[in-house]
C-alpha cells in the first residue's frame, strides 16, 4: 500500500493551508450534504471488512470475532447515530429572553471550531481514528489525521481509505512517527483529539496551548473494579476476565485492577480460571480468539512489570506463561499485591490483572481517591446502598455497576475521563458539541437599549434601580 501524502514538512504545511481555504465552504454544508459523507464512511468500512481484518491480524493477530465486537460494531453505530441526528443538533437552538432583554431575540448555533488534528492509537485503529473523525465531519471540520505508526498496516489502510473517500482539502492521512506528530503539533489547530496515555497527553495540551486551541484528551489510567461481599462473583467474573483479555488487555476502559472483599477472593479466582479456559481452551496461544502484544517493547514492558511483582512477593494466581517469539502472555491473574510494585502505579494495558483485598468500604474509597481519577469505575455489588456508596463517593470519567465497559456502547451518555484520564466529552452529540463552537447570537427587535446612554440622567438612574431590583 502506498502513503496518502508526504510527510514532509513542507508538504504537511501546504496541507493545513488547503484545508484552511477549504473551511467556509465546509461551515456552509448542509446536514444532508454531511450525512451523505458520514454514510460513505459507514458504506466503506462494511464493504472492506475483510481488508480491515486482514490489516489487523498482520498488526497484532486480531481476529475476525473481535474486529466486528470492538471495531466495527462501535463505528457503524456512531454513523448511525449521527445521521439520525444531525439535523436537530444542526438546528438553532432558541433561548428564553429575560425581561430586562425585551424586545431582543437570542439563540445559540453551532459552528464549526475549523482545522482539526485527530492523532489516534494502534490498540483500536480504525474505531478510535474513525469514531471522532465521524464527529469532526458532522460538526463541518476540515481533519488531519495521525495514526499510529505502530500499527503499520492498519494506519496504511485507512490512508487508502481516506484518500479514497475524501479530497484532502477537507480530509487527509498523514503517516509517520514521532518526528511527523511533531511537526503537526507545531501548527495552529482549532481543535485537537487525541487518544493515548496521560503522559503524551500533556504534551498534546502543552503544544495546543501556544495558540489557545482546544483539547480533546481521551486518556486512561488505572480503572478499579470494586467487588463487594453481596456481589453475584460468577457474574462478576465472566464480565472481568471478557472485557479484561478482550484486545489482549490493550484496552483503556479495560479493568486494569480488582478489589475485592477478602471473603469473596478465593471464588473469584477460581472462576475466573475456569472461564478463562472456557473462553481460549487449556491453551490460549492456540485459541482462535486471543490475539497478541501489539510489538516486542509493549511485551518486555508487561513482562517487566509481572516478573518485578513476583520479585516482590506477588503471586500467579492464574496463567504467567510468555512466548517472546510470537509477543504472547498467557491472561494472568496475580495476588498479593502491594503499592511498592510497578504494575500497581502504572496502567498495566496487558493481559495481566492484579487482585487486591479490602475489608470495610471506606478503605476502597480512601485508596481510590488517594490516586489520579480513572476513566472508568466498575462496581460489582447486589447492595443498592453499596454502589450509590462507591459511586457517589468517587470520582471518574464513567461509572458501570455489574458489568465493564457497556458504557461505550451507549450512544446517549458522553464518554471521556477527568483530569489525568481525559479532558472533554465525545460520543455522538457530545462530540459533535466537542468539534462545534456553541454561538450566541443576540437580534435586537425593538428594545430600548438605547435609553441608557449617557447622559445618565436621574429619570434613566431610577429606571435602571427599578430593572435592577425588579427584573
Amino acid at each position: 500500500m502506498t502513503k496518502t501524502i508526504s510527510t514532509s514538512e513542507t508538504e504537511i504545511n501546504a496541507l493545513f493551508q488547503l484545508q484552511k481555504t477549504n473551511l467556509l465552504q465546509l461551515a456552509s454544508t448542509t446536514a444532508k450534504e454531511r450525512i451523505k459523507k458520514i454514510k460513505k464512511i459507514m458504506d466503506w468500512v462494511l464493504a472492506n471488512e475483510e481488508r480491515i481484518n486482514a490489516s489487523l491480524y498482520a498488526d497484532s493477530k486480531k481476529r475476525p470475532s473481535e474486529v466486528k465486537i470492538s471495531e466495527i460494531m462501535p463505528i457503524i453505530a456512531e454513523a448511525k447515530y449521527i445521521m439520525k441526528h444531525l439535523g436537530e443538533w444542526m438546528r438553532p437552538e432558541e433561548v428564553e429572553t429575560p425581561l430586562r432583554m425585551m424586545g431582543t431575540v437570542s439563540k445559540i448555533i453551532h459552528e464549526p471550531k475549523g482545522n482539526c488534528l485527530i492523532i489516534s492509537p494502534w490498540n483500536y485503529p480504525f474505531n478510535l481514528t474513525l469514531k471522532p473523525l465521524l464527529q469532526a465531519v458532522a460538526a463541518g471540520n476540515a481533519v488531519i489525521i495521525k495514526p499510529s505508526e505502530i500499527s503499520v498496516n492498519a494506519s496504511h489502510l485507512l490512508s487508502d481509505m481516506i484518500n479514497e473517500l475524501f479530497d484532502k482539502n477537507e480530509v487527509a492521512v498523514v503517516e509517520g512517527d514521532v518526528e511527523v506528530s511533531t511537526i503537526l503539533l507545531g501548527l495552529p489547530f482549532n481543535h485537537i483529539f487525541f487518544t493515548g496515555s496521560p503522559a503524551i497527553g500533556k504534551v498534546v495540551m502543552q503544544a495546543a496551548s501556544k495558540y489557545l486551541a482546544s483539547v480533546t484528551l481521551e486518556l486512561g489510567g488505572k480503572s478499579p473494579t470494586i467487588i463487594d461481599e453481596t456481589a453475584n462473583i460468577m457474574q462478576a467474573a465472566h464480565a472481568i476476565t471478557a472485557e479484561k483479555f478482550l484486545n489482549n488487555g490493550q484496552t483503556c476502559i479495560a479493568p486494569d485492577y480488582v478489589y475485592i472483599h477478602r471473603s469473596k477472593t478465593k471464588a473469584f479466582v477460581e472462576e475466573v480460571g475456569r472461564y478463562l479456559k472456557k473462553m481460549y481452551g487449556e491453551d490460549a496461544s492456540k485459541a482462535e480468539d486471543y490475539c497478541r502484544i501489539i510489538n516486542r517493547n509493549h511485551f518486555n514492558r508487561v513482562k517487566g512489570l509481572i516478573d518485578e511483582a513476583i520479585g516482590k512477593g506477588a503471586e500467579i494466581a492464574v496463567g504467567g506463561k510468555t512466548k517472546a517469539d510470537e509477543n504472547y502472555i498467557e491472561p494472568t491473574v496475580i495476588t498479593n499485591v502491594n503499592d511498592d510494585m510497578q504494575i500497581m502505579q502504572h496502567e498495566i494495558f496487558g493481559p495481566v490483572l492484579p487482585v487486591m483485598e479490602f475489608d470495610t468500604h471506606q478503605e476502597v474509597i480512601s485508596y481510590i481517591n488517594a490516586r489520579e481519577k480513572p476513566l472508568a469505575l466498575y462496581i460489582f455489588s447486589k447492595k443498592r446502598q453499596n454502589i450509590d456508596y462507591f459511586t457517589l463517593n468517587t470520582s471518574s470519567g464513567s461509572v458501570v455497576v455489574n458489568e465493564t465497559s457497556i458504557h461505550y456502547l451507549q450512544d446517549y451518555l458522553p464518554f471521556g475521563g477527568v483530569n489525568n484520564s481525559g479532558i472533554g466529552k465525545s460520543f455522538g452529540r457530545f462530540g459533535f458539541e466537542e468539534f462545534s463552537n456553541k454561538k450566541g447570537v443576540v437580534e435586537n427587535k425593538f428594545s430600548a437599549f438605547s435609553l441608557f446612554h449617557p447622559p445618565a440622567t436621574n429619570l434613566k438612574l431610577k429606571m435602571l434601580d427599578f430593572i435592577i431590583r425588579w427584573f
